[in-house]
């Protein structure tokens, strides 16, 4: 038997392109998924691993029982369809049931598994009623077609040799991937250590008084349009309203980007960035900048925060979806950041890797159970968590992590050049502004914004209480606005809310972007464009004392154009 097309070698590659929407995520170029994981690679790679070698022996047992026997020889490949016999066909060249079934499901199955990996980049969500549907009328329809045996034995016969040839020719590329996943395990076997971060000594010091206190604030996907501009009718922002009477509002902002995973580095460094390169450990390794076209390497000393340092400010970060404790560990005092994504087969890396080993399984009796419910064969129960149940459950839980640590972070008044990046009002929707209340299924990016409203009054009552408010900086802003058009608007996200708010998707690009200065108690405006890239440099005058009043930041702002 020639190895290419042997059981266990055709078995191999349809191991890989049935899994390879898990083991994907691990080996694409952006390295997205390594570079986001909050916790340990490894109760996610080792349950893969298992699942690849346990569908491995599976399809090698089946394809082996498919193999034909000495009384029902295969017939060749080289053989022509005028040289194959017309049905009545004779037993020695009739396929066995088995045999027939086998392929059939395989072959049938292959459309499907690429689509569902197609599906996640694309942002297609399937719920698994869905996956368990197709799977019935994949079984059905080979079931069908082997009760036909001999009518479709000639076609089966002239097809099977060459498909089994393909798969084997797909068996050594999906071996180079098999590789590159391999790899990646191993890269990121340790890619969350306990952090060594800048200051060594964890107690509290005693705050400065020779410079005031700084609060950096980013609500993702914050939209100035939104808030002041075009609010939606009858949405209340009472802390947002309060906050613009006293601070400076920068109404033309031009966004440093459009997607968080550059914008933020170009933020932090004040280089324009539109891509990034990461490393297999999960380390940020450069920043390409658009205007001169050149990759550069990523250097923590060359940020904002270690800029905060040479002026004798302590610096703190509480952040969302960036790997802030991994990138930049030498510059901060104190850090926490969080992002629970969308793993593959909703493993978590926060998890055991026993309790992960067994979530598909779960996923799937607890699916089938619904199926059966649907067909009145089972007890009713309620339908398995969807990808976008999942999604609203991390959304909230990251929301709360973060709203934890940052109360930490403001209640230290030695932490005084602090970070906060907030997941609101990002969608999806999963707070309820009409009920005040964390939602059980997806809302709007209306209620999010809600949201961001309370945490700025939630932020505010908190420096309050300790008589710190008036004193202190406070800069928020987006990281970009609201991504109607090219984002949001066809992802299953959107609602008729957001519809009715963006005016059909219309794309305003201008993300929130407001400054109070220390005992800043009257509004003022900047209507210049203003290019969010120079947020370093905007906070770099405020470490140096160079703003001291709102005419001081409309010259400053002037001046650099």
């Amino acid at each position: 038997m020639k190895p290419l097309t042997h059981p266990v070698t055709l078995a191999f590659g349809l191991t890989n392109l049935f899994l390879l929407a898990l083991t994907g995520p691990f080996i694409s170029p952006d390295r997205d998924l390594v570079y986001h994981l909050i916790g340990a690679s490894g109760p996610i790679v080792v349950p893969i691993l298992a699942y690849i070698a346990a569908l491995w022996l599976l399809l090698s047992v089946l394809l082996l029982l498919a193999e034909p026997t000495a009384e029902q020889p295969a017939e060749p490949a080289t053989q022509t369809p005028a040289e194959i016999p017309e049905p009545p066909l004779s037993p020695e060249i009739l396929p066995s049931h088995l045999r027939i079934f086998i392929w059939t499901a395989l072959v049938l199955s292959v459309p499907w598994s690429l689509l569902y990996t197609a599906a996640g980049p694309l942002d297609w969500p399937i719920p698994t009623w869905v996956h368990l549907l197709i799977a019935t009328a994949i079984l059905l329809a080979a079931l069908f077609l082997t009760a036909r045996r001999r009518a479709v034995a000639p076609i089966f016969n002239r097809l099977q040799p060459p498909i089994a040839t393909g798969l084997g020719f797909l068996s050594i590329t999906t071996l180079l991937i098999f590789s590159q996943f391999l790899w990646a395990a191993f890269a990121s076997r340790n890619l969350n250590p306990p952090t060594l971060l800048h200051h060594s000594n964890p107690q509290p010091v005693q705050a400065s008084s020779t410079h005031p206190r700084i609060l950096w604030i980013v609500l993702d996907e914050l939209s100035y349009d939104q808030i002041y501009e075009h609010r939606f009718p009858g949405l209340s922002l009472p802390a947002f309203d309060q906050f613009a009477t006293q601070s400076t509002s920068f109404t033309h902002v031009i966004p440093a980007g459009e997607y968080t995973r550059a914008v933020i580095p170009a933020l932090l460094t004040g280089v324009p960035t539109n891509h990034i390169r990461v490393s297999a450990h999960g380390d940020l390794l450069a920043l390409h900048n658009p205007v001169d076209k050149q990759w550069r390497p990523f250097d923590p000393h060359q940020t904002v925060f270690a800029d905060a340092l040479a002026h004798g400010y302590r610096t703190g970060v509480a952040g969302w979806y960036n790997p802030y404790c991994r990138i930049l560990p030498t510059v901060l005092d104190r850090c926490f950041w969080t992002y629970r994504e969308f793993t593959p087969a909703t493993l978590s890396s926060t998890a055991t890797t026993s309790a992960n080993l067994f979530v598909p399984l779960h996923t799937l009796v607890q699916g089938t159970h619904y199926l059966l419910s649907l067909l009145h064969v089972a007890t009713p129960i309620s339908p398995p968590a969807s990808d976008a149940q999942n999604d609203l459950h991390q959304h909230t839980a990251d929301y709360q992590s973060l709203l934890t640590a940052g109360d930490q972070l403001l209640a230290d008044p030695s932490t005084d050049f602090t970070f906060l990046h907030i997941p609101v009002p990002h969608p999806s929707g999963f707070y309820d502004r009409r009920r005040h209340t964390f939602a059980s299924a997806r809302t709007s990016y209306l209620d999010n914004l809600a949201l961001a409203d309370l945490y700025l009054a939630h932020v505010r009552q908190q420096l309050e209480s300790t008589g710190q408010w008036d004193s202190t900086a406070v800069l928020i802003m987006g990281d970009h606005s609201w991504r109607t058009s090219f984002v949001w608007l066809k992802s299953s996200s959107w609602t008729s809310e957001d519809d009715q708010a963006s005016h059909g998707g219309q794309f305003d690009d201008r993300p929130a972007y407001l400054l109070k200065l220390p005992h800043q108690h009257q509004p003022t405006r900047i209507d210049d464009p203003f290019d969010a890239v120079r947020t370093r440099a905007l906070l770099d005058a405020l470490l140096t004392g160079t703003l001291q009043t709102p005419a001081d930041l409309t010259r400053w702002s002037q001046s650099t154009q």
